[in-house]
């Protein structure tokens, strides 16, 4: 069950490091795969154009889909055990061989079924309005709407788009600040005193200005601290957009990592943290 499948990521090293004129065993040793996983993924994923990383990594993607059917039993245990757990259907779905899309289909199944599966998805909440009350956290001036946020990071299949938000601490002072890449999953924290604009939008330009050629667009949430959007942008070279209100899932990515350090610090002790 130590086997993880070949991410996106690692399909475009292997198509440049190809096109580079590096042999399959100095490959095999950049990626730290085994040879094995290497030749499979060359021999099974090449067109008659040769190897190109987005059409292996689709048709990686359909052959899981496709293999749905066929889960042992033992998987399907293992998947339910990391459900219970709190771990995402994404998550699960890198060390066995079930795709998060069907597993998010057992679960839904299951609770059919009157299961509790369902109970361990940590993106649950709906959009709910809110009728009769008024905006409390007030209008962003020249906010960017998701809707006018390129297509293609819907489908997470480039590396560059980032997700924001903030862990509040007690009293509503201290803050991390999380950012997280859609495709990869990478994500830097840092520790803010305030919770300001001007704090959370520093810390964002510190995190990200080390990655500035990986960084086209952030999406965050209507949150005040978010107000220096303009700066982030400045600095970075890539637009800012914000989620519809109270739409979580809009920004799933980070949503989801945030769910992951919940149980693992309470949100009352930032000040125990220490980060850059």
């Amino acid at each position: 069950m130590t086997y993880t499948h070949l991410t996106q990521e690692e399909r475009y090293q292997i198509y440049a490091l190809k096109r580079a004129g590096i042999t399959q065993k100095v490959i095999v040793r950049i990626l730290m795969r085994s040879e094995s996983t290497i030749s499979r993924e060359i021999s099974r994923n090449s067109g008659l154009r040769g190897y190109r990383p987005k059409q292996a990594h689709h048709k990686s993607q359909r052959r899981r889909v496709a293999n749905a059917r066929t889960i042992t039993t033992e998987d399907w245990q293992w998947a339910q055990s990391k459900l219970l757990e709190q771990w995402s259907p994404e998550q699960i779905s890198a060390f066995v061989d079930i795709s998060h899309e069907t597993i998010y289909q057992r679960v839904y199944q299951d609770k059919e079924q009157h299961g509790i599966l369902w109970k361990c998805l940590r993106c649950q909440k709906k959009y709910k309005k809110r009728y009769g009350l008024l905006e409390r956290r007030g209008t962003i001036p020249n906010r960017l709407s998701i809707e006018e946020r390129p297509i293609v990071v819907n489908d997470r299949s480039r590396i560059g788009d980032w997700e924001g938000d903030t862990i509040i601490g007690k009293n509503h002072k201290q803050a991390l600040v999380s950012i997280v890449e859609r495709q990869s999953k990478l994500t830097l924290i840092h520790k803010v005193v305030r919770k300001t604009a001007d704090a959370v939008s520093g810390a964002i330009v510190e995190l990200l200005n080390p990655h500035k050629n990986k960084v086209l667009t952030i999406t965050v949430d209507n949150g005040r601290e978010f107000a220096g959007h303009q700066e982030i942008a400045q600095q970075l070279e890539a637009n800012v957009y914000f989620a519809h209100p109270y739409a979580s899932w809009e920004r799933g990515t980070n949503e989801n990592t945030n769910g992951l350090m919940a149980p693992h610090q309470k949100r009352g002790h930032l000040n125990r943290i220490s980060l850059n």
